[in-house]
């Protein structure tokens, strides 16, 4: 496993970041913990969720679980760096929700409780709160840090404006701010190319992708029944790329690599991009991507994988003149 600074921050994090949203909902107990434990034994140390995870199962089911595992062993805590957010409703409540300083505390309690832990490496913004003062949004964190139960503040798919709003606010009085944003971006959905990602690097916030694979798309053809890409909007979708997935799949056949470590290895060639989120639900998933790691794709390649799935270009450049 290979390791980067999070943003300018001198934490050092895994290239691959265990996501768990499917841990409950998706993935059995028993078997989050094996994969768990396996990506551990890996080398990942990055570990990220969040306190709304766990769909049909009710949310805060997925912290719960992994506060079970580690339960098991204490020693588990200080070897991972633990993530989660804070934002979505929980409940019916009106103030159980967003990113006021009273919701931020509440739910940062409330996630060490179900964690079972004294604090948080990583607490991310999950969403932009366009109602809350970015001086309250600051309050609160100051505060969690003070009392030692968040260490570094993160955000998750903030836009560009956002990114720098927050840490002009922090450069000010003199905080670190942000030091990751946890963004979506894959060869599918490039835009955080335009504004997001130059943000991210001129303020030094590591970028964590999410959906480093569309939804499957780039996985190629599935071979798990009832996984996502059978469904009929991912067909959908499939159908109407297909001459740009076919493409991909021949280009990762010549590499005798399968389309999605093809997909995952490209994230880590980006400039600006410290982690990607992995988010396997069985130990196969999770075995068949350890190696992205060490996999090495040349400006031959990358170019042939550009004319695939065209960049966005710069901003303005690629909107204006």
């Amino acid at each position: 496993m290979r390791y980067r600074q999070l943003g300018r921050s001198a934490l050092k994090v895994s290239e691959l970041c265990l996501g768990t949203m499917n841990f409950g909902p998706q993935t059995s107990e028993l078997d989050s913990f094996a994969i768990l434990d396996a990506a551990v034994d890996a080398g990942i140390n990055f570990v990220d969720t969040a306190n709304q995870y766990g769909g049909h199962l009710g949310v805060g089911v997925t912290e719960t679980l992994l506060g079970g595992w580690l339960a098991q062993d204490r020693a588990r805590r200080d070897r991972i760096v633990l993530a989660t957010k804070v934002y979505e409703p929980m409940s019916d409540d009106v103030n159980d929700r967003g990113l006021s300083a009273r919701h931020i505390q509440m739910a940062c309690d409330a996630s060490l409780k179900r964690l079972r832990v004294d604090h948080i490496d990583l607490y991310q913004m999950h969403h932009i709160d366009r109602a809350a003062p970015v001086e309250e949004i600051w309050q609160a964190m100051d505060r969690l840090i003070a009392q030692g139960k968040i260490t570094y503040v993160g955000s998750s798919n903030f836009p560009g404006w956002a990114i720098a709003r927050a840490n002009e606010k922090a450069i000010a009085t003199h905080r670190l701010g942000l030091v990751a944003e946890q963004s979506l971006y894959n060869l599918i959905e490039r835009r955080a190319e335009l504004e997001v990602i130059p943000a991210c690097r001129a303020y030094g916030v590591g970028v964590i992708t999410w959906s480093p694979l569309a939804g499957g798309l780039l996985a190629g053809r599935a071979t798990e029944p009832g996984g996502r890409r059978q469904s009929g909007d991912a067909q959908k979708a499939a159908a109407a790329r297909s001459d740009q997935l076919d493409r991909f799949t021949a280009l990762g056949g010549e590499l005798g690599l399968s389309p999605s470590a093809v997909a995952l290895a490209w994230l880590l060639h980006q400039p600006g991009i410290t982690s990607t989120i992995i988010g396997p639900r069985s130990l196969d998933q999770l075995s068949s991507v350890l190696q992205v790691p060490e996999i090495r794709l040349d400006e031959a390649t990358l170019a042939r994988i550009d004319e695939i799935f065209p960049p966005c270009g710069p901003a303005p450049e690629a909107y204006a003149w």
